[in-house]
């Protein structure tokens, strides 16, 4: 009787110890509200290159993503193991309810489609603030480490990212004044504190040329008169058309006017990576690099 008593308790326990714990439904908070999840998810699709970046790095694969602009960087997901659920802007319904994902991810360009996404599946949306983007980056990035139980990971990468952030402070305190530029065709469109591209100045620590870019410019594309006018000490390039594969923005700004500005003279031209800026727009691993190419440019 003891024998078999203490078999038992023994099969007991190792059963106890081979079943695995019943996940535990938990609420994550992000831009448009609250999602609640029945546990860690398994099978993810994320409309956001910025997460799946993040995702990557702390080893969370991801089931289904756009199938277009995808970036050099992230070509393995080109494959036909990853299923193509539409584009950066319009889901393809049909192909997210064959997937059965249990979370989708959001942010920026496909945002406005959350409300019809959260009728498929639990969906967050990790969109980030031109307000407050680096702020936002950090945030989105622990809402992921919070979903996939990967905390630890995340704040590994934010400690990476904010060394990035403090080299490039370092390098641009006595580089002198800066200006933001997007090109786009013929267009020369400037960007200071507050705006889209704004955290060059922000976070980066470039002193903006121009205090009020809005106020100067109205919104409106600005010529290459304003550009010397500002006479710029440091000028920042996103050429958009190179973010899809025709870039121009060095043959645009190779002019009489642009090459009699200080930045232009003494070769203190930085092409930010466009893909990086202009179609992943956002995440730690793609702003860490943003940060160490002004780091390097401006030790040169």
């Amino acid at each position: 009787m003891t024998f078999s008593r203490t078999a038992t308790a023994l099969l007991a326990g190792l059963v106890a110890l081979a079943t695995p714990a019943l996940a535990q439904e938990f609420t994550v908070t992000h831009a448009q509200g609250e999602t609640t999840l029945p546990g860690v998810p398994q099978k993810v699709v994320s409309f956001d290159f910025a997460a799946i970046e993040t995702l990557e790095a702390i080893g969370v694969d991801v089931a289904g993503l756009p199938g277009s602009n995808l970036p050099a960087h992230l070509e393995k997901y080109a494959s036909d193991d990853y299923a193509k659920v539409g584009s950066l802007f319009e889901p393809d319904y049909e192909a997210l309810a064959a997937l059965e994902p249990d979370l989708i991810i959001v942010a920026g360009r496909s945002s406005t489609a959350y409300p019809e996404l959260a009728n498929l599946a639990p969906t967050v949306d990790l969109s980030n603030e031109w307000t407050n983007f680096y702020g936002s980056i950090k945030a989105n990035a622990e809402i992921i480490g919070e979903i996939f139980d990967k905390e630890a990971e995340v704040a590994a990468l934010i400690a990476e990212t904010e060394a990035k952030v403090e080299a490039s402070r370092a390098a641009a305190a006595d580089a002198g004044k800066g200006l933001v530029v997007l090109t786009s065709g013929a267009e020369v469109t400037a960007y200071g504190p507050g705006s889209r591209f704004g955290y060059i100045h922000e976070t980066l620590g470039v002193t903006p040329v121009i205090e009020d870019v809005e106020a100067a410019t109205h919104g409106d594309s600005i010529s290459f008169e304003f550009i010397l006018e500002t006479n710029p000490d440091l000028l920042f390039v996103i050429d958009r058309d190179a973010a899809t594969g025709q870039g121009a923005a060095a043959a645009i700004l190779d002019n009489e006017l642009v090459g009699e500005t200080t930045a232009w003279r003494n070769g203190d031209v930085v092409y930010i990576d466009p893909v990086r800026a202009y179609i992943v727009n956002g995440g730690l691993i793609s702003f860490g690099i943003m940060a160490d190419q002004v780091t390097e440019a401006l030790s040169d």
